[in-house]
Formats: C-alpha cells, structure tokens, sequence
C-alpha cells in the first residue's frame, strides 16, 4: 500500500478529505519522528510499538574489493508489533 491509497483509505473510512486524511497522516508521522528523536517511544496498544535502538559500531566488508571497513556506530528506528496485530496477521480470517 503506498501513502496515496493509505490516504484514500483514510478519507474513506473517516468519512474526510483526502487533504484532511493527508494532514492527519502528515501530522502522526510528524509525531513518531519527532518523539523518536528525543529518545522516547511511541506505543500503540494493540498495533506496536516504535523505539530507537542503537547500534554499535563495528568492522564490514565492502563486497566490490573484500577491503574492511568501519561501520560507525548509529541509531535505528525499531518497531515491534502489538499482539493484537501479530494474531491479525497470522490468523486466516
């Protein structure tokens, strides 16, 4: 599903605009980002939950030349889903 048909639905099922529905979906992404940067969470009961985890540095491979190479260390967004969703996913309903 990209954002457009995730939009459309949305406007759909709430009964708004596709404008408003953009403005809705803008404003939540906007949300999670930006408690994301401050090192919090952002949890949904039932759907999941998003975090930060941090990565630590480490040594690779650049796989063109086999050269190593230093990877620094990082954070990553992480989400882990909800148990209500996991049980959604794999049901057969």
């Amino acid at each position: 599903m990209t954002k457009a048909e995730l939009i459309e639905k949305i406007a759909k099922d709430a009964g708004i605009t596709k404008v408003q529905a953009n403005e809705v979906l803008d404003s939540f992404t906007g949300a999670v980002v930006a408690t994301l940067k401050k090192g919090d969470r952002v949890t949904l009961v039932g759907f999941g939950t998003f975090s930060v985890s941090a990565r630590a540095a480490r040594n690779g491979r650049n796989p063109q030349t086999g050269a190593t190479i230093k990877i620094k260390a990082r954070k990553v967004p992480k989400f882990k889903a909800g148990k209500l969703l996991s049980e959604k996913v794999a049901s057969k309903k």
